[in-house]
């Protein structure tokens, strides 16, 4: 069984679609980001199997609002130098044949994604400039309000979409980026699925059947994701996971309860790895406040703070008895099959 699992992991396609690793790059002097990168994230996610990495383009409140969208730039013209000087190792993807490609070659292929878009503000049209800078998903808030929607820390406001949050998605799909609900709030998650012509992905949301946190995922959303041909890929976040004791056994129970809902083929892996960012790029303080957004402790689950505890996920799948090719599925099959559908074969 240790060979199968160890086989299984190797020979999967997997994908992480939310690790926001960019954050730690980019706090670093542009000469060094390829170089941290290479030091620092490259072995662990060789370690971890990854062979698609979604990177989150995610701006601190210090940089709101004035200088957002400087920031997302920044972080925008991080990924393909990250990429350009590690080109044995990286790629920076922006439609399916690109990742194909890739993974032919043995590289990682990263995926850029707006984490809220706060650079975008009240100006949808900037999501044109910045799907042709190689941006391939975008979410339209984080834990608060935005000019698109209202994030899941104000579900009690019932917020749906704003007028310019319609516009966006309206926008996006004819651009073909994935809209992305994980952080959205109840109502907006339920005005996108009201609206959707297209996939729609959760990329880092779990079970709130199995833990009641405003950052999960209801079943209703869940099969109402399922339903537009998206995906849910579930969040490792331990607050997200249990009140306390999360444990690897827990993350799983919530891979299969989604799977429950919406079959294998609408899951995927979205780990929300922050342990080690947190600690390059912010100050001690900062955990004590975000324990005060969360509602509880900030915690890691034990031997996946990071990717290259990814292979312990498929062991513990194996272990419960899963089919080999729905593990291969959840571990990036779908993934990268949304994403060859979504991102097409050829760029714009």
């Amino acid at each position: 069984m240790t060979d199968d699992w160890r086989e299984l992991h190797a020979t999967a396609v997997v994908a992480d679609t939310h690790n926001d690793l960019l954050c730690a790059v980019v706090a670093r002097r542009p000469d060094e980001w390829g170089s941290y990168f290479r030091q620092v994230w490259l072995p662990q996610l060789r370690l971890g199997g990854v062979d698609i990495q979604v990177l989150p383009v995610f701006v601190d409140d210090v940089f709101r609002p004035e200088g957002a969208l400087r920031q997302t730039l920044r972080m925008i013209e991080c990924a393909p130098r990250v990429a350009a000087e590690n080109p044995r190792d990286a790629a920076l993807c922006v439609t399916g044949a690109e990742i194909d490609n890739a993974l032919s070659s043995g590289r990682i292929a990263l995926v850029l994604a707006l984490e809220s878009a706060p650079g975008i503000g009240e100006d949808v049209e900037l999501f044109r400039t910045l799907q042709a800078l190689g941006v391939r998903i975008a979410s339209f808030a984080h834990f608060g309000r935005t000019a698109l929607a209202d994030g899941s820390a104000e579900d009690a406001t019932g917020g749906r979409l704003t007028s310019k949050g319609v516009a966006a998605l309206e926008l996006l799909e004819e651009l073909g980026v994935l809209v992305d609900v994980s952080h959205l709030g109840v109502a907006g998650v339920g005005h996108v699925l009201e609206i959707a012509n297209r996939p729609v992905i959760a990329t880092h949301s779990s079970a709130r059947a199995l833990r009641d946190h405003h950052r999960n995922l209801t079943d209703e959303q869940i099969k109402g994701i399922g339903a537009t041909g998206g995906l849910v890929c579930v969040n490792f976040f331990a607050p997200f996971l249990a009140e306390s004791n999360a444990t690897l056994d827990v993350l799983v129970d919530h891979i299969e309860h989604v799977v429950s809902l919406i079959g294998v083929d609408s899951v995927g892996l979205g780990p929300d790895f922050i342990k080690e960012v947190y600690a390059e790029t912010k100050p001690a303080w900062c955990e004590a406040a975000g324990a005060r957004v969360l509602g509880s402790p900030v915690r890691y689950l034990d031997g996946l703070e990071g990717p290259a505890g990814l292979p312990l996920v498929t062991e513990l799948m194996v272990g419960r008895g899963w089919d080999p090719d729905g593990v291969r599925a959840v571990l990036g099959g779908n993934v990268l099959r949304l994403f060859r559908a979504s991102f097409g074969t050829e760029q714009s």
